[in-house]
């Protein structure tokens, strides 16, 4: 039976937060397997979180030359993913991806059926063989199927697949994103039960131990095909108990720390993915400070991580940045946390100085035990 802290622990380690490793960034997000990038920021501050001596310019390089690519995938929201990634979780969530499109009415009022909109597919990504505005796939929609081309392309943008198209400074995408075809061919799912399966594995690797519940909050895949896919590999996973006697799978021989492992104090970015891969969100976010961080549009603050744990807030202020404690954080600690502070306001410095400063309507009713400036 894991601990609570050894669940902590094991997690933390696969995301590399017990330590900054010398990687390149690709190799980065091939090992945490995906980056929340709902905000082009994110995966920067994220992968900074994580490499020693990390420079953005290599991660500029990455999305630019599609070694590392954004698309919409996990939970019907952007990622960046490793390349060679793309394709079995772009695959694994067609049922999901079209599913949660399709049946809408956003879709639906356009008059064009399910039928029509996935014959449009080949032809849509032949159009997008290079990047291609909003603008443009809308009025080309417009004119093969003479209908108000919103509604469709609100869906074919979800489950086709296509790719974010790196658009340039300060974070390789801007507010207006282009898309580009993703190389792979056009498919409606035939095989997204394999690939959820090979989903599965690389879950596990970059954020196991893990139940079966867990799988279906971190792809928004239904109960029974997360279930479908555990018991498809049940001779390759390992069975462990969870501290609330809950069934988890992982990996055999996969790095499982002791609960007393240190783990550094960290900044972490809006959405980092390891506040939001887990269906119990207590591995890393004490109850009562979910609601906290996580806000009722579903927006998820740049948090501290101190020993392993959110312990408050964090956002840029001036030439430093100004960190909020949910609870009183001991003197070394706070030490740590300027270390980080300097380091990232250097980064900010460089790229966005007023970063997340959009969501500061969300700090008016924080219960701050200790606020500081960090400089």
């Amino acid at each position: 039976m894991l601990t609570t802290r050894e669940l902590n622990r094991s997690t933390l380690a696969r995301q590399l937060l017990l330590g900054r490793e010398t990687l390149d960034v690709a190799e980065a997000v091939r090992r945490v397997v995906a980056l929340q990038a709902q905000h082009a920021a994110s995966p920067y501050l994220a992968l900074w979180n994580r490499i020693t001596a990390f420079d953005p310019s290599c991660l500029d390089a990455a999305f630019a030359d599609r070694k590392i690519v954004k698309a919409t995938l996990l939970r019907i929201t952007l990622h960046a993913v490793h390349a060679d990634d793309h394709a079995h979780i772009h695959e694994a969530m067609q049922p999901s991806l079209r599913g949660a499109r399709l049946g809408d009415p956003r879709f639906t009022r356009s008059g064009i059926t399910p039928a029509d909109a996935d014959a449009l597919v080949g032809d849509l990504l032949a159009f997008a063989d290079q990047p291609r505005s909003a603008d443009e796939i809308q009025s080309w929609i417009e004119e093969r199927l003479g209908v108000p081309p919103k509604g469709v392309w609100w869906a074919l943008r979800t489950y086709a697949p296509l790719l974010h198209a790196a658009t340039g400074a300060p974070w390789s995408f801007g507010a207006r994103p282009a898309y580009v075809a993703a190389g792979i061919p056009p498919t409606l799912g035939a095989e997204a039960d394999q690939a959820l399966q090979t989903l599965v594995l690389r879950y596990l690797e970059g954020f196991g131990p893990a139940s079966a519940v867990d799988v279906a909050q971190f792809a928004l895949v239904t109960r029974k095909r997360a279930r479908g896919a555990i018991d498809a590999l049940a001779g390759t996973l390992q069975r462990l108990t969870g501290p609330d006697g809950s069934e988890l799978f992982d990996l055999p021989g996969a790095p499982r720390p002791a609960g007393d492992t240190p783990a550094p104090a960290r900044l972490l970015p809006m959405w980092d993915s390891v506040l939001l891969a887990h269906a119990d969100r207590s591995r890393v976010i004490p109850p009562e400070y979910r609601k906290l961080v996580t806000r009722t549009n579903g927006d998820v603050l740049p948090t501290l991580l101190v020993d392993g744990y959110v312990a408050g807030v964090w956002r840029p202020a001036g030439d430093g940045i100004e960190a909020t404690a949910f609870h009183p954080l001991p003197g070394r600690v706070w030490d740590e946390l300027a270390a980080e502070a300097q380091a990232l306001a250097a980064l900010l410095a460089e790229r966005e100085p007023e970063l997340y400063r959009r969501y500061d309507r969300w700090w008016s009713d924080l219960p701050g035990a200790e606020v500081r400036i960090l400089r």
